[in-house]
């Protein structure tokens, strides 16, 4: 199954509801604090049940939630790419279609509803009958669906099967099911087998923060071979033979100390009823700890937590990529469709600008697998300018939207920059220059209402002539003749006033100049 949207209310910044897309590759841009790791941790939450990175708790419910009487956090996720049958018990196989789970897009649509950020309880939101006569079937035990099926009078169904006897009721009211959007709760009836098997096809989901201490007291940060480690030891094949392996240990260990006992008995009866053998059982074993010294260290002998910040964010990275590349060659090898989410907070983060680059082409080829999706977070101008307009998401205030035409009539890169952190570059000022430019009286209007500025051109012959123009042209012509060296170079401020100044009058003046098929101001 793939992720395609999450779906937040309630929860930290996100007071309202508010649906975000995803593809193979996601990426998310905006300024600090306004939501990117949120949708990042919400993901992780939903996915792992409070038991892998993020634990939700109440200070994760939305500050005016709370003041409005509102302790419920809701997060949810909709799927495509379903699996053709789900199996209720071992000959009773149907389908999320025929039992009406799926929401109005055709899709599977979780919903996770936390109250006071306790344990959650689970719903599928699914376009389902809302006749009072047949649209609770799901929660029926087959006795009550024989006794429904007999009372309607319907035939030659198997009477075994509760999904063939759900199938025949909605079919006799197949002209009055009077569909409606509802919440089914997955813990009655058949939808809790049905979501029971629906989990193992749930894609699994990582989450990588090396900016920030996790509950492991940052260990990974440290050495990615600890985290390795962890990780080795979840694969069942590894935990089986341990297990073997421990449980002949612990058979010998009871040998010897019941012969011990016995001997003890011979000498002293007395403190032999006072003893007995304590040995752990196997599941609580801590097998990790016998290679907590496994470490990476350089040629130098200099080990890996001694390395400069940037070095070690660079090996985990890595480390990463090398993990999840082993992952999906595990899973070719085994023809296992599971969907893996690598979720990755700012991957730039101490980076040099030729690290940046390869790391954003490399998860680009990661999620190029299909059954494999990527989310980022980034600051980086660097980073953004690999990805495609679709690819991209701008978090603002509490809204998750895609990219799409803002003050220029097209998506724009530098556009994005300025909105999403604030970089006034000389990119973006030649382009909103440009839509001024395009317009001959949108040019003249401008250059009337602007306050003018002293600026030397020179002509072909070297004479210098003095002109009186807008700030927003006098920087204009210094970023295209850096030859003229007449006039003193605008500041830093400057350019930041002149974009501001230009955007304004674009957005209140694009109606009398460009039809909306044109320009889309937002």
């Amino acid at each position: 199954m793939k992720l395609t949207k999450l779906i937040l209310k309630n929860f930290r910044g996100y007071r309202h509801e508010v649906v975000i897309d995803f593809g193979n590759i996601t990426t998310f841009v905006g300024k600090n604090d306004c939501g990117k790791s949120t949708i990042l941790e919400a993901l992780d939450i939903f996915f792992n049940d409070n038991k892998n990175v993020v634990k939700i708790d109440k200070d994760d419910i939305n500050v005016d939630g709370q003041r409005e009487g509102d302790f419920e956090i809701l997060i949810g996720a909709c799927f495509k790419d379903l699996p053709k049958t789900v199996i209720i018990d071992a000959s009773n196989k149907t389908s999320l279609s025929k039992e009406y789970l799926l929401n109005s897009h055709c899709e599977l649509e979780v919903i996770k509803k936390y109250p006071n950020a306790g344990k959650a309880k689970v719903y599928i939101k699914a376009y389902h009958p809302g006749n009072v006569s047949c649209n609770n079937l799901l929660e029926l035990k087959n006795s009550e669906l024989k006794n429904v099926i007999q009372r309607l009078g319907i035939e030659d169904v198997d009477k075994t099967k509760n999904a063939e006897m759900r199938a025949a009721i909605w079919k006799l009211y197949h002209n009055d099911l009077r569909m409606e959007e509802q919440l089914i709760d997955v813990s009655k009836g058949d939808t809790s087998k049905i979501w029971d098997n629906l989990t193992k096809y749930l894609p699994t989901y990582s989450l990588f923060q090396s900016d920030r201490e996790n509950s492991d007291k940052d260990d990974e940060v440290q050495d990615p071979l600890r985290y390795a480690v962890k990780e080795l030891m979840r694969q069942q094949d590894i935990q089986d033979e341990l297990t073997r392996i421990s449980e002949q240990v612990i058979q010998k260990l009871n040998q010897v100390a019941k012969s011990t006992l016995e001997k003890l008995k011979e000498m002293d009866p007395d403190v032999a009823k006072t003893l007995s053998p304590s040995i752990p059982a196997v599941k609580d074993l801590k097998w990790a700890d016998v290679f907590k010294n496994v470490a990476i260290s350089g040629d130098d002998g200099i080990a890996l937590n001694k390395r400069g910040s940037g070095v070690r964010r660079l090996i985990l990275l890595n480390f990463f990529r090398a993990e999840s590349e082993r992952k999906i060659m595990e899973q070719k090898e085994k023809n296992d469709s599971v969907e893996v989410i690598y979720a990755i907070e700012e991957p730039e983060t101490s980076q040099h600008f030729k690290n940046q680059v390869v790391l954003a082409q490399s998860l680009k080829e990661l999620a190029s697998h299909s059954n494999v999706q990527v989310i980022l977070t980034t600051h980086s101008g660097i980073v953004l300018k690999m990805f495609s307009f679709d690819e991209l998401r701008l978090v603002n205030n509490g809204q998750v939207e895609p990219i799409s035409a803002n003050c220029l009539p097209y998506p724009s890169l530098n556009e994005i920059n300025y909105i999403a952190f604030g970089q006034n570059t000389t990119e973006y000022h030649d382009e909103l220059y440009a839509i001024l430019s395009s317009k001959d009286e949108l040019l003249k209007q401008f250059e009337e209402v602007q306050h003018k500025v002293k600026y030397i051109r020179v002509k072909k012959s070297g004479s210098p002539v003095v002109e009186y123009i807008s700030l927003s042209k006098k920087i204009r012509h210094q970023i295209h003749h850096p030859e003229n060296k007449s006039n003193e170079m605008y500041t830093s401020e400057e350019l930041a006033n002149s974009i501001l100044v230009m955007r304004k009058f674009i957005f209140d003046h694009y109606k009398d100049f460009f039809d909306d098929t044109e320009i889309e101001v937002g």
